[in-house]
């Protein structure tokens, strides 16, 4: 047995300034890349636990500039259910929008605006457009037997699949219309623009989009019996990226699922590593980004149940550098230490905790003492692995399970926008500091000085 070496974590060192050229925080870049083909305008990605990132999340973190990562302990038809609400929340074209037939009654009609939560409705007969049907067509028609097509507007004006935003607004300005039908030449629906997902790309110009401008989001597999038909449905379901999430990113199963999932043609995230070795094994299986982070989460417990981890800077500086891309996951608890996983080398930076018990996150708030709460667990936690074997049809064996995860309750924080905004706040200043312009510049210049413990307690850091 040997000590390999020392490693370090957070708050165990401090970046260096430097002469700088950049005169303001808001002159820099946050830009990033979280695979090569995925860009995001800031390194910041909600974390796919239960207590974290559902639809909700997904939407804000996207709209901010960052992603949101659906967790997986559900099942498939609810997680695919969470990626088509964030698909839909912003887009140039619905490339499928809900449709109805020109024959179907009234009463129908209203089960299923109610069930899909849409007020208006293409209506097609055998697949080509021939009205449109709104609210306001309907909202006070008292015989549920009437059909659609009596109450549809039949003048439909409509566009081609293709047209700029700018022609779709003229068109919609013009013709005082707040629906925007999309055919081909045989007069087929291809699409459709609304005027809310409009002023929704107007008022986010910053937000995370696709090819299409609908907002990028993700779905997460485990290595489980059902992840083959898992990452098909969310890929179907046109999820940006799927992360493999498994604690234990050494395993050879987390390569052999990455080399599956990379067969469906999707960018893939896998992890977690702590290590050189760890990266380039899954590098070598054709992962697209590497989730970087073994014990350094707040509700995780392998440190203290496994005896396994590595401190976390140290971590990230060992797995960056090797052609691949890096997020690092997990031991961020203030904006310092964001901003020092960046420098270290980390692509983008996956939360969990700080955006725990914000509006956005799953759950309800539970007051105690007259104090707002929300529940917040691991993803390894006793009860996060029951719920899970009910909720997928897993087996779960509680007498032979050692939990490697905590449960809590976490003070009501409000909007995670909030803490979106000090996160990047520290991480602007850090670069002014640091003379870099862009994240590649603010990696460059990085370097770090080690603290004495007398450096920790003048840095107004616990020891």
């Amino acid at each position: 047995m040997k000590i390999i070496k020392d490693a370090l974590t957070f708050d165990d060192v401090l970046l260096i300034p430097k002469v700088s050229k950049v005169n303001s925080r808001w002159q820099v870049d946050t830009s990033t890349y979280l695979t090569d083909k995925i860009k995001l305008n800031i390194p910041l990605v909600s974390s796919n636990m239960d207590t974290v990132t559902e639809h909700i999340m997904a939407i804000a973190l996207a709209k901010a500039g960052g992603a949101g990562i659906i967790h997986r302990f559900n099942s498939i038809e609810n997680e695919v259910s969470e990626i088509i609400k964030v698909k839909r929340e912003q887009n140039i074209v619905i490339e499928k929008p809900y449709v109805i037939g020109k024959e179907t009654s009234i009463g129908k009609l209203r089960e299923m605006s109610l069930e899909k939560k849409v007020s208006s409705f293409p209506v097609l007969d055998r697949e080509k457009l021939v009205g449109i049907i709104t609210r306001r067509d309907f909202e006070f028609e008292e015989d549920m037997n009437k059909k659609v097509e009596d109450l549809m507007t039949k003048d439909v004006i409509t566009s081609h699949k293709g047209i700029s935003l700018e022609e779709a607004k003229g068109i919609m300005r013009k013709n005082k219309i707040e629906k925007l039908p999309l055919v081909d030449r045989e007069g087929r629906l291809t699409g459709m623009i609304t005027s809310r997902d409009v002023k929704l790309l107007d008022g986010y110009s910053k937000a995370s989009k696709d090819k299409n401008g609908r907002l990028v989001v993700g779905g997460s597999i485990g290595i489980g019996s059902d992840h083959l038909e898992r990452a098909k449905a969310l890929i179907d379901a046109e999820a940006d990226f799927i992360v493999v999430d498994v604690a234990n990113g050494y395993l050879e199963k987390t390569a052999d699922v990455v080399r599956e999932i990379k067969k469906l043609g999707a960018e893939v995230i896998a992890g977690n590593v702590a290590t050189k070795d760890g990266v380039l094994n899954l590098k070598k299986a054709g992962v697209d980004c590497v989730k970087v982070g073994i014990g350094p989460g707040g509700a995780c417990l392998t440190r203290p149940v496994a005896g396994v981890g590595y401190p976390q800077l140290s971590s990230i500086i060992e797995c960056a550098g090797n052609d691949v891309r890096i997020m690092a996951d997990g031991g961020i608890i203030k904006s310092a230490d964001f901003s020092k996983a960046i420098a270290a080398g980390a692509d983008s930076v996956m939360i969990g905790g700080l955006f725990a018990g914000t509006d956005e996150s799953p759950g309800v708030i539970i007051t105690k003492e007259n104090i707002n709460y929300k529940f917040y667990r691991g993803m390894a936690s006793v009860n996060a692995f029951s719920d899970r074997s009910l909720k997928t049809d897993e087996a779960a064996d509680l007498e032979g399970y050692t939990p490697e995860g905590t449960e809590t309750l976490i003070q009501y924080k409000g909007s995670v926008v909030k803490i979106v905004n000090n996160l990047l706040g520290g991480l602007r200043s850090a670069m002014t500091y640091l003379n870099a312009a862009n994240l590649k510049d603010f990696k460059k210049n990085a370097e770090f000085v080690v603290l004495t413990e007398a450096g920790k307690r003048e840095s107004k850091y616990k020891i």
